[in-house]
C-alpha cells in the first residue's frame, strides 16, 4: 500500500516529488493529456443555462475561474434553492503551469454579535428547525462573490464587467422554470412558504409557478449589474447591504449582522491539502471544509481490497460503508473553523493512525463506530450539528488545462426564504452546533462563536497523477451525505475504472453511526440482501439526493459527467 505522506504545506510540486517514489504496482493512472480528437474544455452543472453561460465565456478565450463567475450569477438565478450570491462556496482550483492546487474559502461567518446559544430557545432546547432556518439568525455574512472577485483577480483573463451578462438577460427577459425548480416552489419546506418566497413565486393569476412558465427577475438583473460594476463591494457595503441589513433584523427572530460586519468580510486561499491515493494525488479544500475526512476514508480504503472488487460485489460496498462510518466519526467530532479550534488533520492523516482505522472494518457492521483519537486532537464535545441540505456543484476546464471544482451553496432550499435584490438570503449559520457545549461546559468544534465560519461538508476534490497532471475533478451538493457522494465517485473513478457518469450512476450509500441510507433500486443483483445479511439495512434514501457533477481526462479528450438525479448536463468543445 501507499504510505501516507505529510506534506500538506508543501508545494505541490514538492509533494509529488516526495511522494513519488512510494509508487507501487498499481494500474496506471488514466491518460493524463486530451487528444485533439476530444473537447479541449467543459463544463458540468446543475442546470443547462449556467452551462451555457460558463461555456460563452470560454468561447470568448476567459479562463476556469471567469467561467466560474458566469456560472454562479446564472445558478443563483435558475437553481435559487441551491446556490446563489448571498450564499458561499469553497473552490479548489488547479493552474495548469505551475502545477499547484489552491483552495478558496468563501465561507460565510457568523456577525459579531453571534453566541453559543443562538439556536436555542429560553428554556435552553433547540429551537426547532422551521423555527431556526427561516429566522434571521440563520444568516451569515456571504462570501461566494468576495470568494470569486479574489479568484478572478488572481486567474481571470476577462473583465470582471463582462461576465454577467447572461445572468443579467436572463432574469430581465425571464427564464424556463425547471421541474425541479418548481417541485420547490411547490415544496412543504417552511422557506418556499415565506412571505418573500411566496411573492416571488407566485404569478398575477395567483398560482405558483411551474415548469414551464417564464419567471422574470428584474430585481436581480439590477443586482447583477451592481456586482459587474462594483465587485463584491456592491453586497458587503452600499445599499444593497443596508437592504441585507434591514432583511436579517426583521422578526421573527432577528439576527444580528451589521454593516460593519458586512464590510469585514475576507475570503481565504491557500494550498490546497493533498494526498496520494494508489498512484493518484487528491486534493481538497481544509478546514472548515471536511474535504481531509475525505482524504482520511481513502485512506482507510487502501488498506483493504476494494480496487480488486467492483460494483458489483457486495462486500466492495461493505467496505465502502464501513470505511464512511469511520470517517463521519471523526469528522463530527473534530472538524470546525480552525481559526477558532484546532483541527487535528496530519492526525488524521497520518498512515499509522489510517491503518489502526481501518483494523475496524471487522466483518458485520457492528455497533456505531467511535471517533479515535489522532495526534494533536483535543478534549471536545459530541457535535449537535443538523445541517440541512441545499447546494450546488460544478466543474470548469479551460483551454490552458486551468481546472475549478466548486461547491456553492445558501444551506438550505432557498435559504432562509428572505429575499433582497432578487436573491436569497443564506441559512449558513444553522450549520453550526445547535447544542455548543457538554454538562463539564467542553465545547464541541464547531460551536458558535463571533467570526466564525461553520463546519462545512463541501469537500470539491481534484486528482492528479504522480506528476502533477490533471485527472479528475468532482463534487456534489448534499449535506453531510457530500462526503458519501464523493467518496463514491472517487472510488468509481479511480479504483473501479469507471466512466465519470457511470460512477456517478452506481447507487448512494449513506452510512453514518448507525443509520445506513441508500437506494436499492440501483445495486446489482443479489448485493442488498447480502448487505442486509452483514448487518447493513438500509433505511429512507439518505435526504437530499445527490448532484455529483465532475470531469477527466481520457485519450479520447475530456469526459464529463452530470448525476441523472439532478437537471445539469456536461458540454464541451
Amino acid at each position: 500500500m501507499l504510505q501516507l505522506q505529510r506534506f500538506a504545506a508543501l508545494p505541490l510540486a514538492l509533494a509529488l516529488a516526495a511522494c513519488a517514489t512510494t509508487a507501487t504496482k498499481e494500474a496506471p493512472a488514466p491518460a493524463p493529456a486530451a487528444s485533439a480528437a476530444g473537447p479541449k474544455v467543459m463544463v458540468t452543472a446543475a442546470n443547462p443555462l449556467a452551462v451555457e453561460a460558463g461555456l460563452n465565456v470560454l468561447r470568448q478565450g476567459g479562463s476556469a475561474v471567469d467561467a466560474a463567475v458566469a456560472v454562479q450569477a446564472v445558478l443563483s438565478l435558475v437553481e435559487p434553492q441551491s446556490s446563489g450570491v448571498g450564499g458561499g462556496a469553497f473552490m479548489t482550483f488547479y493552474d495548469a503551469q505551475t502545477k499547484k492546487v489552491v483552495a478558496y474559502n468563501g465561507r460565510e461567518t457568523a456577525p459579531a454579535g453571534a453566541t453559543e446559544t443562538m439556536f436555542l430557545d429560553s428554556s435552553g432546547k433547540p429551537l426547532t428547525y422551521p423555527v431556526a432556518v427561516t429566522s434571521g439568525k440563520a444568516t451569515g455574512v456571504p462570501g461566494a462573490v468576495a470568494m470569486l472577485a479574489m479568484a478572478q483577480a488572481q486567474h481571470g483573463k476577462l473583465a470582471w464587467k463582462d461576465l454577467f451578462g447572461d445572468a443579467e438577460r436572463l432574469a430581465a427577459d425571464g427564464f424556463v422554470v425547471s421541474p425541479r425548480l418548481a417541485g420547490m416552489i411547490s415544496s412543504p419546506f417552511p422557506q418556499a412558504g415565506t412571505p418573500d418566497a411566496k411573492a416571488y413565486f407566485t404569478k398575477p393569476d395567483g398560482q405558483r409557478y411551474q415548469a414551464g412558465d417564464v419567471l422574470k427577475n428584474p430585481a436581480y438583473a439590477a443586482t447583477v449589474r451592481k456586482i459587474a460594476a462594483e465587485g463584491p463591494k456592491a453586497l458587503l457595503e452600499g445599499s444593497i447591504a443596508e437592504a441585507i441589513v434591514a432583511k436579517v433584523h426583521e422578526g421573527p427572530l432577528p439576527g444580528t449582522i451589521t454593516l460593519a460586519d458586512l464590510k469585514a468580510y475576507k475570503p481565504k486561499v491557500d494550498d490546497a491539502v493533498c494526498r496520494p491515493y494508489r498512484v493518484y494525488v487528491v486534493c481538497v479544500p481544509n478546514a472548515p471544509s471536511s474535504g481531509a475526512a475525505l482524504l482520511e476514508a481513502l485512506g482507510i480504503l487502501s488498506h483493504t481490497d476494494i480496487a480488486d472488487r467492483g460494483p458489483t460485489d457486495p462486500q466492495a460496498w461493505f467496505l465502502f460503508a464501513q470505511a464512511s462510518r469511520l470517517m463521519y466519526a471523526d469528522r463530527d467530532r473534530y472538524f470546525g473553523d480552525p481559526d477558532f479550534t484546532p483541527v487535528p488533520i496530519e492526525g488524521l492523516l497520518e498512515e499509522s493512525y489510517v491503518a489502526k482505522r481501518a483494523t475496524l472494518i471487522g466483518d458485520v457492521a457492528g455497533p456505531a463506530p467511535a471517533p479515535g483519537t489522532p495526534r494533536g486532537a483535543g478534549a471536545l464535545a459530541p457535535d449537535a450539528t443538523k445541517e440541512p441540505g441545499g447546494t450546488s456543484h460544478f466543474v470548469i476546464v479551460d483551454a490552458d488545462g486551468d481546472v475549478v471544482s466548486m461547491t456553492t451553496t445558501v444551506e438550505s432550499i432557498f435559504g432562509t426564504g428572505r429575499m433582497v435584490g432578487g436573491f436569497f438570503l443564506n441559512n449558513q449559520l444553522t450549520d453550526f452546533s445547535w447544542a455548543p457545549a457538554n454538562a463539564d461546559g467542553t465545547k464541541a468544534a464547531n460551536a458558535v462563536a463571533p467570526g466564525k465560519r461553520p463546519r462545512s461538508s463541501m469537500a470539491p476534490t481534484i486528482v492528479l497523477d504522480r506528476q502533477g497532471r490533471f485527472v479528475a475533478a468532482i463534487g456534489s451538493p448534499g449535506g453531510n451525505s457530500i462526503l458519501a457522494y464523493n467518496l463514491k465517485a472517487l472510488v468509481g473513478i479511480l479504483d473501479w475504472k469507471l466512466s465519470v457518469q457511470d460512477a456517478f450512476n452506481q447507487p448512494n450509500l449513506i452510512a453514518r453511526g448507525d443509520n445506513f441510507a441508500s437506494e436499492p433500486a440501483r445495486y446489482a443483483p443479489g448485493v442488498v440482501d447480502a448487505l442486509a445479511a452483514k448487518g447493513i439495512v438500509f433505511k429512507g434514501s439518505g435526504g437530499e439526493g445527490s448532484g455529483l457533477h465532475g470531469v477527466m481526462v481520457t485519450p479520447q479528450g475530456l469526459q464529463g459527467g452530470a448525476d441523472d438525479r439532478r437537471e445539469g448536463v456536461a458540454k464541451g468543445f
